[in-house]
């Protein structure tokens, strides 16, 4: 496979599903104290508490934890039970439909996830966690100019805290529609945020390896290679870096540990066979 593009399947080793599609699964599950910066003036609101929360909130909030639970255990249809009544407690909860739309887009089910984002959008326009879902959800349709649009209204949130999640789902999404240049941008401040993330620190590297900056992919590729995260995809990316700055030992040892650990990989093979260009 020529490197002249990241193939996008490169992130199967490390991505869990709610590590990088969806964003703020644990603040759908709504506590009931919980801070709200989606009310209708934009404003922030007070901090809601058991005795403010009306009781078809709390009931439909009961029935979303339920629901919360039964989609982390993988155990959708249960789940999609407990929305229903969750959102017949109280159609206005936006969190219900937000889930909804995580548990469709698992399910392959594009167009429904986006109705349930975007009725949930229409119930919490500032939230930015639903904004990054859907944006995920428009990339894998190749609609890119919307996914970008829906992650930079996500990032300009100032209470929002998953940055580094939502720059690197930006980054992916603008290398899948070829925008390189664009994509490493977005990537580096990712890793500013979260420099311990494995898919960051791979896809990065792999775009300064195409673009012939070996010496700065050297760096990202090697401080995951250090790290118990390596696979054999980043062992040999960081093989072929080594090659091109003519560094042989390390490219021996990270070859060693290769062939040691992951025998039976396509890379080991590629390896073996000296097919640096794959």
């Amino acid at each position: 496979m020529k490197m002249n593009t990241i193939h996008w399947m490169k992130i199967r080793f490390w991505m869990l599903y709610a590590c990088l599609l969806v964003s703020g699964l644990s603040s759908i599950s709504g506590c009931a104290a919980k801070l709200n910066d989606s009310g209708p003036s934009g404003d922030r609101i007070e901090m809601v508490t058991d005795s403010d929360e009306p009781d078809t909130r709390k009931r439909a909030r009961i029935r979303l934890e339920l629901a919360v639970g039964y989609f982390e255990q993988g155990q959708t249809t249960i789940a999609l039970d407990e929305l229903k009544q969750s959102i017949a407690a109280d159609p206005t909860y936006s969190d219900a439909y937000s889930l909804r739309g995580l548990i469709y887009m698992r399910l392959n089910d594009f167009r429904f996830a986006e109705e349930s984002f975007k009725k949930a959008l229409s119930l919490s326009p500032r939230d930015s966690n639903v904004m990054h879902n859907l944006g995920w959800l428009l990339c894998q349709q190749s609609r890119f100019p919307e996914a970008n649009q829906l992650f930079s209204q996500s990032l300009s949130n100032p209470q929002y805290g998953e940055r580094a999640k939502t720059f690197r789902a930006q980054g992916l999404c603008q290398v899948r529609a070829g925008h390189n240049a664009e994509a490493e941008i977005s990537l580096l401040k990712s890793y500013e945020f979260d420099a311990g993330n494995p898919i960051t620190a791979y896809n990065l590297a792999t775009l300064l390896f195409q673009r012939g900056d070996f010496v700065k992919a050297q760096f990202y590729v090697r401080r995951l290679n250090n790290t118990e995260l390596a696979n054999a995809e980043s062992l040999w990316l960081g093989i072929k870096v080594e090659q091109k700055i003519e560094n042989r030992d390390a490219m021996l040892q990270l070859a060693a540990q290769l062939v040691k650990r992951f025998p039976q990989s396509r890379e080991a093979g590629a390896y073996q066979r000296g097919a640096f260009d794959e």
